[in-house]
């Protein structure tokens, strides 16, 4: 063969093809902002976050009406079609509510347990994380961090049973402590209506603790022995049923019985909305207390309670909210403010 005839199979690459090939190998390797139909995100699996059209949804829906989602979503490709919302639930609704077709995304391939750990982390930075929501949140991370380290080998698991705890990495990523992630963890112990009881606020998080560790039978008695006298545990009343739970002692007399007990109300401080503890003294007592300047001694107003009770509805007593302190504290005042009224008249008549 001629050397004439064989450059003539000879192709150079052009200058242009040589930098445009560059250029598309960066950019295949960053991650791109792309617009993705609604109908065509779904929602992560055994998504915790709950997503409610209150008036916050409604601000963000207005805003995405304005302005267009301005920080884009996170996704990974699903096996089915379509794609999973690892972040974005929320402005996914928004974007519905406010007549949107599609919705910026950033399209990454993920794991099952790199994702969960995504997830909770953009949504644990929100406002008004109810506790059902945080408890399963730390849970799901905790164990995807657990899956992730997978277990040690045998020369170095020693080192790695005491430097690594999956629990004290989740805490402080979130800025608390290792007891109170364990806290809200064991709130997944917790019956459906119990736990919405916390996230109404109706049984506090300290209480509700103790009542993780009832039996699930146990526990549904609770919940409909709170529906029928329309109070909740305080937190010695808990420990009690929990101790009692252990032991093996805990029967529905005892839960209806320690539950209806009228709860001891704890001091206030003199303009505070906490609530008394009963004093051992009686309305005369106090009268001639306050005549000597001492009923207000420390800081507290001491007066008894009992005498009160017929007076006042039962359900500020029992598991008392800061509204139910507040009205009870403006009764107490009013009641000492006609009294003294009482006391100017009579004085006024001796005279």
């Amino acid at each position: 063969m001629r050397s004439s005839d064989s450059g003539r199979n000879i192709s150079l690459t052009s200058y242009d093809d040589i930098f445009s090939t560059e250029e598309s190998r960066a950019d295949s390797g960053r991650e791109k902002i792309v617009e993705i139909p609604l109908s065509e995100l779904y929602p992560f699996k055994n998504h915790p976050f709950r997503v409610v059209d209150d008036d916050r949804m409604k601000e963000t829906a207005e805003s995405i009406r304005d302005y267009g989602v301005l920080v884009p979503g996170i996704v990974r490709p699903r096996p089915d079609g379509g794609y999973e919302i690892i972040a974005g639930h929320r402005r996914k609704r928004a974007s519905e509510l406010a007549g949107k077709e599609t919705m910026p995304v950033i399209i990454r391939e993920l794991d099952d347990d790199a994702a969960i750990i995504i997830m909770v982390d953009s949504n644990l930075q929100r406002e008004n994380i109810l506790p059902s929501e945080r408890a399963a949140a730390y849970k799901m991370k905790i164990e995807a961090i657990r899956r992730k380290a997978g277990r040690p080998s045998k020369e170095n698991s020693s080192q790695v049973g005491t430097n690594f705890r999956a629990d004290q990495m989740v805490a402080e990523q979130a800025g608390s402590s290792r007891n109170q992630v364990q806290r809200y963890i064991r709130l997944n112990n917790l019956i459906q209506p119990l736990l919405n009881m916390v996230d109404d606020k109706r049984i506090a998080i300290n209480p509700a603790v103790e009542l993780s560790y009832l039996k699930p039978e146990e526990q549904i008695q609770l919940a409909d022995d709170i529906g029928k006298q329309q109070t909740t545990p305080s937190l010695s009343q808990a420990q009690r049923m929990k101790k009692l739970s252990q032991e093996g002692r805990l029967t529905p007399v005892h839960i209806s019985s320690i539950l209806s007990e009228i709860k001891k109300p704890q001091k206030i401080p003199k303009e505070s909305t906490e609530v008394m503890n009963p004093s051992p003294i009686t309305p005369m007592q106090a009268i001639k207390q306050e005549e000597k300047g001492s009923l207000f001694a420390d800081g507290f107003i001491m007066l008894p309670i009992e005498p009160f009770l017929k007076f006042l509805p039962k359900s500020l007593f029992q598991n008392p909210t800061p509204e139910s302190q507040e009205k009870m504290t403006k009764l107490f005042l009013r009641m000492a403010e006609l009294y003294k009224k009482y006391i100017t008249r009579k004085k006024e008549q001796q005279r």
